[in-house]
Parts: C-alpha cells; structure tokens; sequence
C-alpha cells in the first residue's frame, strides 16, 4: 500500500467513527387529536384544517401532498445518484483480494522441488523466480484493489449520509401526516356535528322553490365528507407504510456501515499485515535458496572427488593391463593358424571336386557324341532304301 493510500485509510476511519456515532431518533407511533394536542401542534392542526374546503373537490384530493413534496425531492436525488450504485462490486473487490491472495501455490513456493521434465522442455521458471514474478504482480493488485476499495468506501459514506437526510425527512413527513390526519378527521366531526345538521335545517327551513337547490348543496356536503374520510384513510395507510421504511432505511445504514468498518479495517489493519506476511516469505525464499546453492556446491565437491578417484582407478587399470600384453596375443595367432589350415584343405577339397566333376563330364560327352553318331547312321539308311530290306533280313 502507498503512503498516500495509507493516510486516506486513516483519514477515512475518522469519517466512519463520526458518521457510525449518530443516532438516528425514533418514531412516534401514537396519533394525536386537536382536543388533546399542546398549544403549538393545536396551532398547527388548525392551520391545516384551514386547507379543507368542502365546496372545493381538489382541495380534499389534495388535502395533506405537500407534506410529501420535500420528501419526494430528496428521494429523487438520491436516486438519481446511486441508480447505477451496486453495493455488490466492495464485497466483490473484498472477495478479489483475499482470491489474489490465495493464488499462492506452497507446493510451488518449494525450492527443492524438482522441476518435471515438462518444466524444463518449455522453459518454465524455477520455483524461486516465478515466486518472484508472482509476488510483483500481487503487489500491484493490491495497490489497485486498494484504490478500488477506497472508492466504494467514499461512495458507501456519501450514501450513509445521505440516508440520514432521507430519515429525517421521512420523519417528518411521518409526523406530518399525523398532523393532516387529526386535522381531517377534526373536519370530519365539524361537518358531523355542525356543517351538515346546520345544512339539513336549512334545507328543512327553506321554501319550495329553492329547497331542491339547498338539498343539492346538502348532497355535495355529504359527498365532500365522505371524500375526505376516504383521503383520511389513505393519509393513515400511507403513515403506516412510512412508519414501516424508517426502519428500513436504518437497516440498509447499519448494512453501509458495517461495510464501510470492514473496507477500512482491511485498509488499515488486513492489507499491510499481508504486506508484510508477503515480505517475509520472499525473504524466507531467498535464504532458502542461498542454502541450497551452499549444499549444491558442497554435493558437486564431493561428486567430483569421488568420480575422480574412480576414473583414476578404471584409467590406471586399462594402462597397466595394455602394458602387459605381448605385440601379437597368441590366440589370435593360433586362430590364423587354423583359418590358414582351413583355407589349405579346403583349396584341395575343391581341387579333387573339380577333378571328378571333369572325369564325369568327359564321359557323359563320349556318350552323348556315341548317341548322336547311331542317330545319323539310322538316318542315312533310310535316305537309300535299304534300310527295309536290310532289316527284314536281320529279322530272318
């Protein structure tokens, strides 16, 4: 964490402790009448039963909606500053840096592990340097998480305390419709007791020809008062559902608040005790790695000293054996005595073979030359004519 990120933190955490130590006040649940209110909510009451007027329809459709404009202006800007809010991307950057930090493979981190053969074809990083590379890379993770936290944190805090503007308004619009409320139902028993029975024998009282005209108004009356006791019901309806989304917004307060206490512990108290965790395990990493470049030199020392001595003796045996052998070994003398023997009988072997093969070509030639000389002189007999005569004297 940056210096600079570090002294926002901190100035942040007076912010929290301000902004946790409010307390909000509580609503009143009990409505109050005009005959039992105090002089100044009397006051107000009547200045709000002046508002009613019967022959005016809007006035009682209308009757208590400016308690609620305020109200609405300041929901509206709240709105329209966190409709794109999400409270989900803090516990997100929350969840990164713990995953970022969890990343870590120990198995990996081990320096006296071997590297696979697959490892060492593609190149890959000893244990040490990637642990290394993987350390800078969490470093500036952190650094941008930080940065990120931060700003959910400033944004958290605005929203707190703009929720504490939304409470105290809406408070006051709960406890002005209680106003609204004893002020209707107060025109409401005026125009019981007085106004409309006041109507009636007025209408009981006046002549024909204008007694249609005063029943109308007397209708009118009516209908005015059941209007505003339905505007009444809606007003204790709508308080009702008020007195329900005060604690509502307390709840999602205490939520923001919580959140907020938790980035600002992770800033100030988690980040930099990873920091140093972090530290420490590079450090650890090294030394550990100096001692097994210390014990590497020491095996190949006496790796070497126990090859030389081996080689001498291997070399010094094949010299002295070397100079102990005459110029010819006599079993490769007596091996060329016997192959020349060998190559002798059998020159003569072959010899006498073809000597008895030219014996029995000679006498097959003196047959074959005998055979052919018959053949011809059976020939020749046959061309002169005799040879018929010549035999049948034979046969005789």
């Amino acid at each position: 964490m940056t210096e600079t990120t570090r002294q926002k933190a901190e100035t942040a955490l007076a912010d929290v402790a301000k902004i946790t130590a409010v307390v909000l006040p509580e609503p009143k649940g009990e409505l109050v009448t005009l005959e039992a209110a105090d002089a100044p909510t009397s006051e107000e009451i009547t200045r709000r039963i002046a508002e009613i007027d019967v022959t005016d329809t809007n006035s009682i459709v209308s009757f208590g909606s400016s308690a609620q404009a305020e109200l609405q202006v300041i929901s509206q800007e709240m709105l329209a500053g966190v409709r794109n809010k999400d409270v989900g991307p803090a516990g997100d950057s929350l969840r990164n840096i713990v995953t970022t930090i969890r990343g870590f493979s120990i198995s990996e981190l081990d320096v006296r592990r071997k590297r696979s053969w697959w490892e060492k074809l593609l190149g890959r990083a000893a244990p040490m340097a990637k642990f290394v590379a993987q350390f800078e890379d969490v470093q500036g993770q952190i650094d941008n998480i930080t940065d990120d936290l931060l700003g959910h944190e400033h944004v958290l805090l605005k929203d707190i305390e703009s929720l504490d503007v939304l409470y105290d308004k809406t408070l006051q619009f709960y406890d002005e419709l209680a106003l609204y409320i004893a002020a209707g139902e107060a025109k409401i028993a005026e125009l019981d007791a007085t106004t409309i029975p006041a109507k009636e024998a007025e209408v009981q009282a006046a002549p024909e020809d204008k007694a249609v005209m005063m029943a109308q108004e007397l209708r009118d009356i009516r209908s005015a008062r059941d209007d505003l006791e339905r505007r009444v019901h809606d007003l204790k309806l709508t308080r009702q559902v008020t007195m329900q989304s005060l604690p509502s917004i307390r709840l999602v307060q205490e939520n923001d608040k919580s959140l907020v206490t938790k980035i600002n512990s992770t800033l100030v108290n988690t980040v930099p005790l990873w920091e140093t965790q972090l530290a420490q395990a590079v450090t650890i990493q090294r030394s550990s790695e100096a001692a097994e470049a210390v014990r590497d030199a020491n095996d190949l020392t006496n790796e070497l000293l126990t090859a030389n001595a081996q080689n001498l003796r291997q070399a010094n045996r094949t010299i002295r054996e070397e100079m102990e052998r005459g110029v010819f070994d006599i079993e490769a003398v007596k091996e060329a005595n016997a192959n020349l023997i060998a190559t002798i009988n059998e020159s003569l072997e072959i010899a006498d073979e073809g000597k008895r093969k030219r014996a029995e070509a000679e006498t097959e030639m003196q047959k074959m030359e005998a055979e052919l000389k018959d053949t011809l002189a059976a020939a020749k007999a046959k061309q002169t004519g005799l040879g018929d005569n010549v035999g049948t004297a034979v046969s005789d």
